[in-house]
């Protein structure tokens, strides 16, 4: 019962600052041999759960697109802004009951730093995954989440802690949204070819278009194609 009225809690935190997502996922969902990506509790070690916090993006900075890149990039970072308060606001809360908390960051690199691998790409967890397993959504043919209000349009940060928090029961949806099998839309708009119809993303691409085609203005062209 203290699990479930914990992160009620918190939940209710959340949505009361802002946020349209919450989600909480099991740290031992990333020992399923499907996973791909780094190990949450290579972070910390003795990590339990991952907080998943979300907000929609707004739809005129995507309609926009390609022409209002600078606008979209702009609202993107507004909503990082918002969901790192929020997550801050969390943490806290989580350590005033006696139990740690860290924020994992929402991009792989902004403000002249970077957090993800340089030649990897990859993040130190991912948070798509974590969202995945907290039950917010699957994966969609662009390698991002497909939730079931917003579709791609969110912006997402995650909550590392060793705090004892209640994540979803029972079997999960499956990992790839089936709308996708027979879209592809993202796959055709991409215009740095950085996946396929099979499945294989090349993040490289997607980074090289960004930093040096964008000269760091975010593209969003397979989140605006996408008709969820």
């Amino acid at each position: 019962m203290y699990e479930d009225s914990y992160t009620n809690r918190l939940r209710k935190t959340a949505l009361d600052m802002g946020a349209d997502l919450f989600g909480v996922a099991d740290v031992q969902n990333f020992d399923d041999p499907a996973y791909a990506g780094n190990d949450p509790r290579g972070i910390m070690e003795d990590a339990r759960a991952v907080i998943v916090i979300g907000v929609a993006v707004p739809r005129g900075s995507i309609e926009s697109l390609p022409k209002g890149r600078a606008e979209y990039t702009n609202t993107l970072m507004a909503g990082t802004a918002t969901i790192r308060i929020i997550a801050f606001r969390l943490a806290r809360l989580i350590e005033k009951e006696g139990y740690k908390a860290t924020i994992v960051p929402t991009e792989g690199s902004e403000f002249g730093y970077w957090y993800a691998d340089r030649e990897t790409l990859m993040a130190g967890m991912s948070i798509k995954y974590a969202a995945y397993c907290a039950g917010l959504g699957n994966y969609g043919a662009n390698h991002l989440l497909i939730t079931d209000e917003f579709g791609p349009r969110v912006r997402m940060t995650a909550i590392l802690t060793d705090a004892p928090l209640k994540g979803p029961e029972g079997p999960r949806r499956p990992l790839l949204n089936e709308d996708c099998k027979d879209c592809m839309k993202c796959v055709e708009a991409c215009p740095a070819a950085a996946f396929t119809a099979d499945g294989e993303i090349h993040r490289q691409r997607c980074a090289e278009y960004m930093f040096q085609a964008l000269g760091g203005l975010r593209c969003g062209l397979c989140i605006k194609v996408c008709p969820k």
